[in-house]
């Protein structure tokens, strides 16, 4: 700051010492650009103007300029860094799809030998449900049978008890009726109440 002021006092003492050499000799009334002293003063205005383009080119400028170098240089570097995300994640589809096949073919065997494992699951509960079936079903059958042998021996007791029903009424006559009831009657006197 304190340099800046030092340029800038400078700057308008020259222009002061510049004006007033221009005023005197204007008032000596003789043409300035033909006298040595007019040629001299005439170098010393080109080289404040000089000094005064150099500074203004020089020192005002470059950081102008140097700002847009580095919002520039800091854009290339932002699209440096795009680019090699861009490139990494390039790099990243390309080996997943190199593996994609990979992980597909995984995904199939696993599938088939789970399948596998699945229909042999399901021929052991198919087993297991036809024993389970055929156990029930002897099961049933034996039952049947009991049912039906214990019918078949009641049919027979009652075709037995029938058959000797009729055969006892051929035989009971009032003869044998009455010898009956007296030999019962007799067999319950000889015993003690």
């Amino acid at each position: 700051m304190r340099k800046r002021l030092n340029v800038w006092l400078a700057v308008v003492l020259a222009g002061l010492v510049l004006l007033t050499a221009q005023v005197a000799s204007a008032a000596e009334g003789e043409n300035a650009a033909e006298q040595p002293l007019g040629m001299i003063f005439k170098w010393i205005h080109f080289v404040i103007l000089a000094g005064l383009l150099y500074w203004v080119f020089g020192k005002l400028l470059p950081p102008m300029f140097r700002k847009k170098a580095d919002l520039i240089s800091s854009a290339i570097e932002k699209a440096t860094a795009a680019k090699a995300e861009a490139d990494r994640q390039l790099k990243e589809a390309a080996i997943k799809l190199t593996t994609l096949e990979q992980e597909v073919a995984s995904f199939r065997a696993m599938a088939q030998k789970d399948a596998a494992a699945e229909v042999e699951r399901l021929r052991n509960a198919t087993k297991s449900d036809v024993e389970k079936i055929v156990t029930a079903g002897k099961a049933e059958i034996a039952a049947a049978e009991r049912a039906a042998r214990l019918e078949l021996k009641e049919l027979a007791a009652k075709l037995a008890v029938d058959r000797a029903e009729s055969l006892v009424s051929q035989q009971m006559t009032p003869a044998v009726q009455d010898a009956l009831i007296n030999n019962f009657v007799q067999s319950l006197q000889g015993r003690p109440n």
